[in-house]
């Protein structure tokens, strides 16, 4: 993941299942159903959680790991 092209826009999109141990590269996500998204974020420990997600909601964060507590679903993660 994480190809990003000449113009720093996302090239790739994939589905991401929640999960404590799988590994993303995303440079943003893509939340389709809104809910709570708790996430660990590229280069830290701790884990964040954004409360309330609309449907439909870009969010330009990179991300190591969408985390089994999450309540939003049909996720991508971009790259």
């Amino acid at each position: 993941m994480a190809n990003i092209t000449t113009t720093g826009f996302a090239s790739e999109a994939v589905s991401v299942a929640k999960s404590n141990t799988t590994i993303l590269n995303s440079v943003a996500l893509y939340v389709g159903t809104g809910g709570d998204l708790t996430v660990t974020m590229s280069g830290s420990v701790a884990d964040v959680v954004f409360k309330n997600i609309p449907d439909g909601t870009f969010l330009p964060i990179a991300v190591e790991k969408v985390k089994s507590a999450t309540t939003a679903a049909d996720i991508l993660a971009l790259g």
